[in-house]
């Protein structure tokens, strides 16, 4: 990345690491830079427009802010370098009227239609936005869509382009069904506690356990085997006598076909089988930590799961067996910091373990590389 001679802004974000302020402390930086090398460039000055433009003539992929970058444009590059595949992530897109209106994540994600989908069941209260730069993220997403797209034509023409990412337009396009329902049938989606914005409300699937945290209860069962499955969890925990609707559940296990969900509030039978099979695994996760329940409907076959704060989550024994959790070695700081690592794992496709987050400046040398390479004569 290039930065300024004073550091990225993001650099001076809270929190800190030990409550510290400091241009390398920054905890927010760790998280969006770690394994990243950073060079810093005065792009005003001449001399640094010229290394500027020696380190993008080294580059397949610029990504920047807009098509330009204070006195360095993609046009000046592209007409250096035709293969380039510039990036431009604004919160508008390139040409938009609205460009030069002041922006935060919050203003992205509620325009672009997040934060509607966001909240309780009760309308009275107010939407949620969630925490974490979603915005950029989700950006972020269609910017290396975009890039990789624009990498597969260049491989068959040669030719590389200027890739527009509008902030704006790429939450809208991530709001689940809710923009598709809009467009197409003009219906305008709910938000619903824990579940699927949709214009009408579905049965609520948060339930409070027994150790006074939450649990969602997942989708139906729909087959057979299922529903005697938790036939069984409700005897094992004894409380068949008190669930009356169990016969409900009966009957759906011994039926030749499975449980069509299509049907409910059209076919009689089939939406009291489903109303029994929600209101038992409601009844079983009432009577359970959150945690048992979540581990335990899992090795029966339900998905189901246990609402966690984001540091237990980190911490749970499903992702430590995974390897999320990864060390970093920080010799500025003289410990090592633990890191999430990648969501996924490739089966053929071994990945190399993260470097700390760069150091304002860390990597200047490279500047010096690029210099003393244009200076060598030719041979």
């Amino acid at each position: 990345m290039v930065e300024p001679p004073t550091g990225s802004t993001h650099r001076a974000r809270p929190p800190f690491v030990d409550d510290q302020p400091g241009a390398d402390r920054s905890l927010r930086w760790w998280a969006d830079n770690v394994g990243k090398r950073s060079v810093t460039i005065d792009v005003l000055a001449d001399a640094g427009r010229r290394r500027l433009l020696e380190l993008i003539a080294t580059a397949d992929i610029v990504i920047a802010g807009s098509d330009r970058w204070e006195t360095v444009d993609y046009e000046t590059c592209a007409a250096r370098d035709a293969g380039l595949i510039w990036v431009s992530v604004s919160p508008y897109g390139l040409g938009s009227a609205r460009n030069g209106q002041p922006t935060t994540d919050l203003t992205m994600l509620a325009g672009g239609g997040q934060v509607w989908n966001c909240g309780y069941d009760d309308h009275t209260l107010p939407p949620i936005r969630g925490a974490g730069d979603q915005s950029a993220n989700i950006a972020g997403m269609y910017c290396a869509i975009g890039a990789l797209v624009a990498l597969a034509h260049r491989d068959h023409t040669g030719q590389g382009q200027l890739v527009d990412v509008s902030v704006n337009a790429a939450c809208n396009v991530t709001c689940e069904q809710t923009t598709y329902h809009w467009l197409v049938n003009r219906h305008v989606c709910l938000r619903q506690t824990g579940r699927h914005a949709y214009p009408t409300p579905s049965s609520p699937v948060q339930v409070r356990c027994a150790d006074g945290r939450y649990a969602t209860t997942g989708v139906l069962p729909r087959k057979q085997e299922d529903f005697a499955e938790l036939l069984a969890w409700l005897g094992e925990l004894d409380l068949t006598e008190e669930f009356p609707e169990a016969v409900f559940l009966e009957l759906a296990a011994n039926r030749d076909e499975p449980v069509d969900g299509s049907l409910i509030g059209i076919d009689d039978e089939t939406t009291a089988i489903l109303s029994a099979a929600r209101d038992a695994i409601r009844l079983i996760a009432s009577r359970l930590p959150a945690k048992e329940f979540f581990v335990t409907g899992q090795r029966r076959g339900f998905p189901c799961g246990a609402v966690l704060p984001p540091n237990e989550a980190f911490d749970d024994e499903h992702n430590v067996a995974r390897g999320f959790r990864v060390p970093v070695e920080h010799p500025e700081l003289g410990r090592t910091v633990t890191y999430p690592g990648r969501p996924y794992l490739f089966s053929a496709t071994p990945t190399t373990a993260p470097t700390r987050p760069p150091l304002l400046g860390e990597h200047n040398a490279l500047l010096d590389d690029l210099a003393e390479q244009q200076t060598e004569p030719q041979r």
